[in-house]
């Protein structure tokens, strides 16, 4: 099938539409964007994505996508401009009954019917009682993917691996979680006065002095090459340095675990530190970002204590986690709350009730195995 002309239903899922319209083997010269009222924005978003990449757009706002009639008019007139033959339908997006209404005139005006399988990067020909498979050759990435839902990566992709000098402290401070839970909340709090000194030091105290394991932590992040002690002085070496030491180290361990697990997850496109930013410029911050199955996943790191009055609640975490996920990706993306320390059950029950993954405390020494068992149970939900 070579069409020059895909109709397209708009839903709030964007992968089915971009997959078959960015395959260099099914790239339309033109897209006809239906859509109802309330998937307005996404096709604007959509839209933005198609014309990048040099496809003419034209959209149909529908009156009511509950008047079937009125769905069938509406597809009529974009027949009637067209020569049937050339055109496809993808019919995979809108609701059932904006489907069954384009399936109708389909058939009428002789359009060539297709279904985006997801999971499998497949497109599924439908028609004359026969269903035919092929190979789809595209493969989304998150820039693509983050556009069609109105938002735009602010800055180049980071993907970058672990620098061989923090490998070790990587490790030590996995393979200690528990013990060193207090020294790593006084690490995370002589960074943020650093930050309000507009400085990159940090002076301890007497009580941090003699803290054993405080010290024994500093140690690690010295021989790391992350930061200096002399005396009551903290110095960290880079501003990069210290964002490392007040909790980008777990970014860091959990982006080492996805790109071990890269290719038994089928990860076409990861990032870390991610800005995006949507269309009122309002910034969100992803940690790990990941495209799989043709879904977004999201992980959010904590390393810093959630327990405390003057401290981020894990429940405020969760529901931010979930509100940025569906906001971000849509209703197949999944999020991921990555934290150091353990969480109470009643958090974790909340999480369950989100749909937000937990990996915390001890757990982290099974990452990738945790990462794995989460990707794979996405398939065909």
């Amino acid at each position: 099938m070579k069409a020059t002309t895909h109709v397209l239903l708009i839903s709030d899922q964007a992968a089915p539409n971009l997959l078959a319209a960015l395959d260099p083997d099914l790239k339309p010269k033109e897209a006809v964007l239906v859509t109802s009222r309330k998937m307005r924005r996404r096709a604007v978003a959509l839209e933005s994505v198609l014309r990048d990449v040099g496809i003419k757009v034209e959209t149909v706002d529908l009156e009511d996508e509950h008047d079937f009639a009125g769905l069938e008019s509406a597809l009529l007139e974009i027949a009637s401009v067209r020569d049937g033959p050339s055109v496809a339908l993808n019919v995979t997006g809108g609701t059932k009954l904006m489907a069954l209404a384009a399936n109708s005139v389909a058939e009428t005006a002789k359009w060539s019917v297709f279904y985006i399988d997801v999971d499998t990067d497949e497109m599924i020909m439908l028609g004359n009682g026969r269903h035919t498979r092929r190979k789809l050759s595209e493969h989304l990435r998150l820039r693509h993917y983050l556009r069609s839902y109105g938002f735009e990566i602010e800055g180049d992709i980071e993907h970058r691996g672990v620098e061989p000098r923090h490998r070790d402290l990587l490790q030590t401070l996995i393979i200690q979680v528990g013990r060193m839970e207090q020294a790593l909340g006084q690490l995370n709090w002589l960074g943020q006065a650093s930050v309000q000194s507009r400085s990159l030091r940090a002076e301890l105290s007497l009580t941090q002095l003699d803290n054993h394991d405080l010290n024994a932590l500093l140690r690690n992040f010295e021989e790391a090459g992350v930061l200096m002690v002399t005396g009551d002085t903290l110095q960290f070496k880079s501003e990069a340095d210290r964002s490392f030491a007040c909790g980008g180290w777990l970014e860091q361990y959990m982006y080492d675990a996805l790109t071990e697990a890269h290719g038994e997850l089928g990860i076409r496109d990861k990032a870390s530190n991610l800005t995006v930013v949507d269309g009122n410029d309002v910034k969100n911050e992803i940690d790990v970002a990941f495209l799989a199955r043709n879904r977004l996943f999201m992980i959010e790191c904590k390393t810093a204590r959630m327990d405390r009055p003057e401290a981020p609640k894990a429940n405020e975490a969760l529901f931010k986690l979930s509100e940025i996920s569906k906001r971000v990706g849509g209703l197949g993306a999944r999020g991921m709350l990555a934290a150091y320390r353990p969480l109470r059950e009643s958090e974790r029950r909340l999480a369950e009730a989100l749909n937000i993954q937990v990996i915390c405390g001890s757990e982290l020494t099974q990452a990738k195995e945790r990462l794995k068992r989460w990707v794979a149970p996405q398939i065909g939900s």
